[in-house]
């Protein structure tokens, strides 16, 4: 919506993006298909991206037609990004790749995977010599694995790479600017309704429920603490949304709306649980549906995008605390 018209986009403002955004999760809509390109992938190329990145690659993102993954952890690394092991050496009009990724959600549906590579030695300092790249994972050098989870259902994979070569075209910003590239790039990540609406279906199915009968005192404080803490959060997220459009990289204010609402995403079906007289069951019901599934992916919730103790060292920098 947020993107130029000579590119697919619609020329409209982040806040009026955000309002379709935050419908589509509220109502339990399908977007994993086109999420990562349309959040984080798509604006990173459109503002730091080469012109022949932009003309081939955003066309399709904006018509549903052309997926990303993100291809930033990596195994024995955690969350640790500095510690990446993926190497980039100069070749001939561009950059050989080598190295893997993983938790790369949806990697075996994605078109591309924009990469964190380290392209020359750290020296004193950790986060220098990193460089982001897209590949297209339909190339040659490149393998996408699958993780089956203890549900027998496929999320992530891992990817790699063998002397992938990838052009210098699709370098995302200049070489060694790797570092401030991924933490723009979490900005859009964090930041979003997409991180406290994850609970939020249930909540709605829950206050139907209990609005059948007449809700107790302590129905009404738990509800009322959870919608709370639900109008907090966008209040902060929307404030977010128009640093973004204004250019600024609000990693720091993005990185405190990740912890806190997915607190509240994991809070949500504890909370709920006990005024409830339905049993969790993927068996059963809406409500009994909405609640055992949200109970099963709430793990992840405090996870992906960022755990909440590398988000709680960024906010002690920030205000200076470390």
């Amino acid at each position: 919506m947020t993107w130029p018209v000579e590119v697919g986009g619609h020329g409209r403002s982040t806040l009026e993006r955000y309002v379709m955004v935050e419908e589509m999760l509220a109502a339990g809509a399908p977007v994993g298909a086109h999420w990562v390109a349309d959040r984080q992938s798509g604006p990173q190329i459109l503002r730091h991206g080469s012109p022949r990145a932009r003309r081939e690659i955003l066309p399709g993102i904006a018509a549903g037609t052309c997926f990303f993954a993100i291809g930033m952890s990596e195994p024995d690394a955690g969350s640790d990004l500095a510690a990446v092991r993926t190497r980039a050496v100069r070749a001939a009009g561009g950059w050989r790749v080598t190295g893997t990724k993983i938790w790369t959600t949806f990697a075996h549906h994605a078109h591309y995977v924009i990469v964190l590579a380290r392209t020359a030695p750290a020296g004193d300092v950790r986060q220098s010599g990193l460089t982001q790249f897209v590949c297209d994972l339909g190339k040659p050098g490149v393998e996408v694995r699958p993780i089956v989870n203890l549900a027998g259902t496929h999320e992530f994979n891992e990817v790699i790479l063998n002397d992938y070569f990838v052009e210098d075209d699709f370098v995302v910003g200049s070489v060694g600017e790797g570092w401030s590239m991924v933490t723009a790039e979490l900005a859009f990540e964090r930041s979003g309704p997409d991180r406290f609406l994850s609970a939020y279906p249930l909540l709605e199915r829950a206050v139907e429920h209990i609005r059948e009968g007449r809700p107790d005192d302590r129905a009404a404080e738990a509800i009322g603490g959870l919608v709370a803490r639900l109008a907090t959060l966008r209040h902060m997220s929307t404030s977010v949304a128009g640093m973004l459009q204004g250019g600024e990289n609000p990693m720091l204010q993005a990185a405190i709306v990740k912890d806190l609402g997915t607190a509240l995403e994991q809070d949500t079906p504890e909370v709920l649980r006990p005024i409830l007289d339905v049993a969790p069951s993927l068996d059963d019901g809406p409500l009994a549906r909405e609640l055992a599934h949200t109970i099963l992916h709430a793990p992840s919730f405090s996870i992906r995008g960022g755990t909440r103790e590398i988000l709680r060292g960024i906010i002690a920098r920030g205000a200076g605390l470390r």
